[in-house]
């Protein structure tokens, strides 16, 4: 938000400089960003002086041009070649003097330089009103009055405008603060509390007065509630023409580009008090009435900028008779605005209801000044004084009378907050005790009214306009901001409690595993958890009815909240693809969101994925391609590292994957895991394999917390291995061996390992053969042949008589 100092002046007259206000603003909680300076007109005319001619003769070998003599003053006299028609001798010209600094009508800087024309010296020129910026006329010099003084600096005797302008970064809840006069109440409390007593000056409306009613309105609002106050006047008589250069100078100086006398006197209100305010040519308001109301879904309206919109059963409209004339709060339709013809028009200044406005502006991708405010909160209070304010000021530049009565409908007025305020709890959260009166001083300059003072605290009424303080700790916070932080003392001394933290707790087993990931080379992401409903669309078993619709979207990709990880972690492996990124490993920590027929629940995830090298390329490291038994093992990993090991696994229900696993307890299921569908990775536009791990974190939490882990003694005696060469059938698995092998001896085998597996050549059809070894151990002797052999026989014959596997 742009703020001009030489506009807030007229509010408040401060002489303070322009770093010492900015600040205190900052300090005051409306931070200035940054202090530029502002030009009527760029260059303010350094270096461009009055000069008079003392000769002009035409140019020998021009027909076009004339040589003149001019006298600058100080007894300096230069030749100057002009093009204009109108120099003539003894006239009093602005010239730009060798080195001056010029801009067209673009910016563009272009510098006076000494120069030949037509083989004749030339040292300045002879300026028309457009090269200055001071008008758009290029048909000949400007001839100034012959009183003026040769050698005067024509920054003196032209309406420059040097201003300097604030560009305040304000907070969405300072609603009160959208205009110079809010910034300006800041800015006095800020000073009083610095002890310097200035008066906060409002313009006055007194001379307001009804000239005639021969035009009647006929105003209705159909929903009180979308439109708590209406005000509406019609002034007639007018005549629409360019503005005062002094208003035009004060648009301007924000970045608004003055239109004419009665829009600009509407911009300038809205940026003077905050009141936003739209005028209406009322030749084309049939029916002589204005009805506030919302129309027909589907009914469609051009707006200002000829974009034709549909409209949505809940917009406010402003309407007449027959059609509607204004998007409410929001931006006007193109057959009602003011024009050069224009000689009536109905002004109207209203109070929006917030939550209405905001939902229109969005769904129409709109954003204009008004509905910044409207949707904010702006202060019902004003909106006649504003109305009255600029009505003054249509007169003023544009003539006419006001023709019918002011309008003001307000069937139920919008009440002040009372809050009470504890000196105690005060005292708490600011961590210093500020004196009573210190409290009260600073209460009373932010126009929040004490009705009653006790001993533990006082009762307050918070004007309506501050919508953003509504709760004791809202008021201990202005009373913080107006003191200053600064001013907030800090003890010696730092008290601190140890707290006793679950080890278990989510957040402290989160960080175990990320360390444990990290170590292993992957990365951890963060993806927004608002994304698009067309990836539903993508499983059976993702049912729309069951997504969490977001009600006003930013956009329609971010309309939903998300029902799996999986697909805002393909997003970011398609945009690291896309850039060249290619090995990837990555993890992350987040929720899903679920709609059922009688609740909403949050689940909480671990997602991974893995696509491409396991590794960076490397001279000494062969490459190894990710794929599923590597994400297999950093699964088990995981689940070792919190204590989870005996798990079950059974085939996968999730239809995006094209193979994978299930692990789980019981019923209770913990990760499943595989290789992504191609036609998902489609959808995405990745071409290379994909795996995806997805754990219930929650249900993995819970099981962490109840396994026991136990602690033994680091064996004293050797440990020995064994190898098997087994020829199985092809249904047989490596989970088979294992649970046979577990069964058949469970006091010595503390391993079982699967280290080659060969299926081809010289092996019958149906046939594969796996290499399995087997590390037996006594904690308490070492091991005799007899005992190894016997436990190796028991092992074949079990693997023999069950599997039917054959020793190779």
């Amino acid at each position: 938000m742009k703020i001009s100092y030489n506009w807030l002046k007229q509010f408040i007259k401060t002489d303070w400089e322009v770093e010492k206000t900015g600040e205190l603003l900052t300090d005051l909680g409306l931070e200035v960003e940054g202090i530029e300076s502002y030009q009527s007109v760029k260059g303010g005319l350094e270096g461009v002086v009055v000069g008079q001619v003392l000769t002009c003769k035409k140019h020998p070998d021009a027909d076009k041009l004339n040589i003149t003599t001019v006298d600058l003053g100080n007894g300096v006299q230069v030749q100057i070649v002009c093009g204009a028609p109108n120099v003539a001798a003894g006239q009093k010209v602005p010239v730009a003097t060798i080195g001056t600094k010029l801009y067209n009508d673009k910016g563009e800087e272009w510098i006076i330089k000494k120069g030949k024309i037509r083989g004749e010296e030339s040292h300045g020129m002879i300026c028309a009103e457009d090269e200055l910026g001071l008008g758009k006329s290029h048909d000949g010099i400007m001839v100034l009055d012959a009183n003026i003084p040769v050698g005067t600096k024509a920054s003196e005797i032209f309406d420059i405008e040097n201003d300097l302008i604030f560009e305040i970064g304000l907070t969405p809840n300072r609603a009160d603060a959208m205009s110079h006069w809010g910034v300006a109440r800041d800015l006095k409390a800020g000073l009083l509390q610095k002890d310097i007593h200035l008066e906060l000056i409002t313009p006055s409306v007194s001379s307001f007065r009804v000239e005639n009613r021969l035009h009647k309105i006929d105003a209705k609002v159909k929903n009180p509630n979308l439109a708590p106050r209406y005000c509406g006047v019609i002034i007639s008589g007018i005549k629409v023409k360019e503005s005062p250069l002094w208003i035009q100078h004060r648009l301007k100086a924000i970045g608004i580009t003055p239109k004419n006398n009665v829009v600009d006197v509407t911009n300038y209100v809205l940026h003077e008090l905050g009141q936003p305010l739209h005028a209406f040519d009322t030749h084309h308001i049939e029916g002589n009435k204005i009805e506030v109301k919302t129309v027909e879904a589907g009914t469609k309206f051009i707006t200002l900028d000829e974009v034709e919109r549909e409209l949505h059963p809940e917009d406010l409209m402003i309407c007449d008779a027959v059609k509607p004339l204004c998007i409410a709060g929001v931006f006007g339709g193109i057959t009602s605005g003011v024009t050069e013809t224009t000689t009536s028009v109905f002004l109207e200044s209203a109070y929006f209801d917030p939550i209405s406005i905001r939902k229109t502006a969005k769904r129409h991708g709109l954003n204009t000044d008004a509905s910044f405010r409207f949707e904010r909160g702006i202060d019902p209070n004003i909106t006649e004084y504003a109305l009255k304010r600029a009505a003054l000021l249509i007169q003023e530049f544009a003539g006419g009378i006001i023709s019918s009565e002011l309008i003001d409908l307000y069937p139920k007025k919008i009440e002040d907050f009372q809050v009470f305020l504890s000196f105690d709890n005060a005292a708490k959260l600011i961590g210093e005790e500020l004196p009573q009166e210190t409290i009260k001083k600073i209460l009373t300059s932010l126009e929040i009214k004490i009705n009653s003072v006790t001993e533990s605290g006082v009762g307050l009424t918070i004007p309506a306009y501050r919508n953003d303080v509504r709760r004791e700790a809202d008021v201990i916070e202005e009373i913080l901001r107006v003191y200053g932080y600064n001013n907030i003392s800090f003890t010696q001394k730092l008290n601190a409690s140890i707290s006793n933290i679950d080890k278990f707790a989510d957040h402290s087993v989160q960080n175990t595993i990320s360390n444990q990931l990290v170590g292993q080379g992957f990365n951890e992401m963060l993806s927004n958890s608002l994304t698009s409903p067309e990836y539903t669309l993508l499983s059976e078993q993702l049912k729309s009815e069951n997504d969490v619709v977001i009600l006003n979207p930013l956009s329609n990709d971010l309309a939903v909240l998300r029902r799996s990880m999986l697909f805002s972690g393909l997003e970011a492996v398609s945009h690291n693809i896309n850039r060249k990124r290619g090995d990837l490993k990555l993890f992350e920590f987040g929720k899903t969101y679920h709609s059922y027929e009688n609740e909403r629940t949050e689940n909480k995830h671990l997602s991974i994925l893995v696509s491409g090298s396991r590794s960076r390329e490397s001279w000494n490291l062969g490459s190894q391609t990710s794929d599923f038994f590597y994400l297999k093992g950093i699964i088990l990993s995981v689940l070792d590292r919190l204590g989870i090991t005996k798990i079950k696994t059974s085939p996968i229900q999730n239809d995006l994957f094209a193979e994978g696993l299930s692990l789980s307890i019981g019923k209770a299921r913990l990760v499943d895991f595989g290789v992504v569908k191609k036609s998902v990775l489609k959808y995405f536009s990745i071409s290379q394999e994909v795996l995806y791990a997805d754990f219930e974190w929650d249900t993995v939490l819970e099981y962490a917390r109840h396994t026991k882990i136990k602690y033994t003694d680091i064996p004293k005696f050797p440990e020995v291995r064994r190898d098997f060469a087994l020829l199985l059938d092809e249904s047989v698995n490596f989970e088979d061996i294992h649970t046979i092998a577990k069964q058949t001896e469970k006091l010595f085998l503390k391993d079982i390992n699967l280290f080659d597996v060969y299926q081809g050549k010289n092996l019958p059809k149906g046939k594969k053969s796996y290499a399995v070894s087997f590390t037996l151990q006594d904690d308490n002797k070492t091991l005799t042949d007899k005992q190894i052999d016997k436990i190796m026989n028991k092992l074949q014959y079990n693997f023999e008589s069950k599997l039917g596997a054959e020793l190779r």
